[in-house]
């Protein structure tokens, strides 16, 4: 016979795995990205592409607003849930960038920036009096290995991708990239994608088309932000957004 958890016995403690087999503050953290902004991450042979959805109040200023992040020249980030969480995070990451950098006169393979964050996760899963950190974070970027994306979990597990989404409109993102996305596709191929994927993402849920766009070109491995004129531009001749 299997046991299942009382409600609200076992999700007061992290350390606590219920008789189920679960921690349920691991799982609430997940349930506040799962109801973020839609965050997404593509890579290809030419670079990789970051993506995010941008909910602006009408009086706050548009650029403390902020999704996608420069972690190093080469490396970007979006993030999910909890921006103050996430803050936090990205300085840390941004540390382990530059002291790789300072040690190895090299720059930080997109993995191990993404490994010793998830370390960190994972750390906040195991200790009492303390919560996990209620974010998940996209990493990318182009390394000695090539483009290279990761998903973080409020866990601490990480995984790599080719292309994934997290947050409010993951499903409906996901599916076109599952429809769409092609290994040989160029990196302007692929930032039109994210274009349309957040786009839709947004009008399913009846939300005006309002997104940012980072890329990363093989060629330079220098993170770039797109315009917006740029992104209404691709908005236009997708047809989409109107």
């Amino acid at each position: 016979m299997s046991v299942f958890a009382a409600p609200g016995a076992y999700d007061r403690a992290i350390t606590v795995f219920s008789p189920d087999g679960r921690l349920f503050q691991v799982e609430y953290a997940m349930e506040l990205v799962n109801r973020g902004a839609t965050i997404l991450g593509m890579r290809c042979s030419e670079g990789v592409v970051l993506g995010s959805e941008e909910s602006i109040e009408p009086l706050e200023e548009a650029e403390y607003s902020w999704k996608l992040f420069k972690v190093d020249d080469h490396v970007g980030a979006a993030i999910v849930g909890l921006s103050s969480d996430a803050r936090m995070l990205i300085d840390q990451a941004r540390v382990y960038a530059q002291s790789n950098k300072l040690t190895y006169d090299e720059p930080i393979d997109v993995e191990v920036v993404t490994k010793r964050i998830s370390d960190i996760k994972q750390m906040y899963t195991q200790h009492a009096g303390v919560r996990p950190f209620g974010v998940s974070i996209i990493f990318a970027g182009v390394d000695k290995t090539g483009g290279r994306v990761f998903y973080t979990h409020p866990s601490g597990t990480y995984r790599g991708y080719k292309a994934t989404a997290v947050g409010a409109g993951r499903e409906t993102v996901l599916l076109m990239m599952k429809e769409e996305y092609r290994g040989d596709m160029s990196l302007d191929d692929i930032t039109k994608l994210a274009v349309k994927c957040l786009v839709k993402a947004l009008e399913s849920r009846q939300l005006p088309p309002r997104i940012k766009i980072a890329v990363i070109p093989a060629e330079t491995k220098k993170m770039e932000m797109l315009g917006d004129d740029r992104i209404e531009s691709i908005m236009k001749e997708l047809g989409v957004g109107k």
